[in-house]
């Protein structure tokens, strides 16, 4: 069994956002709460990592038949995908306009037990 937990329009770029999340790909869980707490202090996207994770095992708790330990959960699959980007505009000299672009990112979480390991 898996589950999923879904973060759209995330303020935060999809490319640092990567970063964080090839580090945790295919783990177990735990390690993946080990490795995001400490990477919290050093990089934003571990936090939004990390809370997408805590509840795709919320989720996978409650569609689960029996309690499950978080020691059997691995992540399945984790994708950071670009979102909109925002388009803002900085006045600049003799009436022009600089362009600044706020990307947005879109993060899904796929959690499983280790008995659908195939």
């Amino acid at each position: 069994m898996q589950a999923v937990a879904k973060v759209k329009n995330v303020r935060y770029g999809v490319r640092k956002l990567r970063q964080v999340v090839d580090l945790v790909r295919g783990k177990n869980v735990d390690e993946a709460f080990a490795m995001l707490s400490i990477l919290r202090t050093q990089k934003k996207g571990a936090l939004i990592v990390e809370n997408a994770l805590k509840s795709a095992v919320a989720n996978f708790k409650q569609k689960a038949p029996a309690a499950v330990a978080t020691e059997e959960l691995t992540i399945k699959a984790i994708m950071a995908d670009g979102g909109t980007i925002m388009k803002r505009i900085h006045p600049r000299s003799q009436g022009r306009a600089f362009r600044i672009e706020k990307p947005l990112s879109h993060l899904t979480v796929v959690v499983a037990d280790n008995a659908d390991k195939e």
